[in-house]
């Protein structure tokens, strides 16, 4: 495995390199990067690493600068004394968040749950990174965070999308809510199937198989019913509802 370092403390980057090798001898690092400015002009002169494990407050700024100037297709595990940067971290592929000190053993569950993820996508690292990344073709199935761990959920099982305090969540047929891999709605709905996923409002993407009954409201606007109970009522605007009512009765 090959992974690029993005840390600008000297002995941060060299306790990384130690517990690497100590939880596997194969892992080789690539280069150790640190600062925005000296990560872009690697990533841009070199193949994309395996995964970078990267720190977020940099000398020169925030590392999520770096994704502004490069398209890094590898996941990413965020290293970092600060906590607060968690939510943000998740819309740039993490695939974990480590707070210093970090142990061996964190450490080594961390890459765990990197090599888990790359079994599961077809036992290929191009697999998981088109996952990570935006895949052309419509989703089968949706990672997604409960706790500490990582799963996917089929696409067909989820009822609804909605998202929540700039969070996205996916609640499936049993009620289960899960926190999504994407960092907003808009970026899902272009992955999903418009013939049966469609866009309520700013805040949910409905299912149409698990869609009970819908009525009108004033002012044409439409109130949806699903399946499940939800915590609140799920309108469509004025403007979108005969555009709800001519994809509803195509399904």
């Amino acid at each position: 495995m090959k992974v690029l370092i993005v840390e600008d403390e000297k002995p941060a980057y060299e306790n990384l390199v130690e517990e690497l090798q100590a939880i596997d001898e194969s892992i080789a690092v690539m280069a150790n990067c640190n600062s925005v400015d000296a990560s872009v002009r690697w990533l841009n002169k070199n193949p994309q690493p395996d995964l970078i494990l990267m720190d977020i407050q940099l000398s020169d700024g925030l590392s999520f600068n770096i994704f502004k100037a490069c398209n890094i297709t590898c996941p990413v595990i965020f290293t970092t004394a600060y906590d607060k940067y968690l939510t943000q971290a998740f819309e740039y592929s993490s695939i974990d968040y480590l707070l210093k000190p970090i142990s061996q053993d964190k450490l080594r569950n961390a890459i765990k749950k990197y090599k888990a993820l790359q079994s599961h996508f077809v036992n290929n690292h191009s697999a998981l990174t088109d996952f990570i990344n935006n895949h052309d073709k419509k989703k089968s199935r949706i990672l997604v965070k409960r706790g500490t761990e990582f799963q996917t959920v089929r696409v067909e099982d989820t009822c609804y999308f909605f998202t929540e305090h700039k969070l996205v969540f996916l609640v499936d047929k049993e009620n289960r809510k899960y926190m999504a891999e994407k960092s907003n709605l808009s970026d899902l709905e272009e992955e999903l199937d418009r013939n049966v996923f469609y866009r309520a409002n700013r805040k949910y993407i409905i299912n149409a198989n698990y869609v009970k009954r819908f009525k009108p409201l004033e002012r044409s606007k439409i109130s949806v019913e699903l399946v499940l109970p939800v915590n609140e009522e799920i309108i469509i605007s004025q403007e979108n509802s005969a555009s709800f009512k001519k994809w509803i009765g195509e399904i």
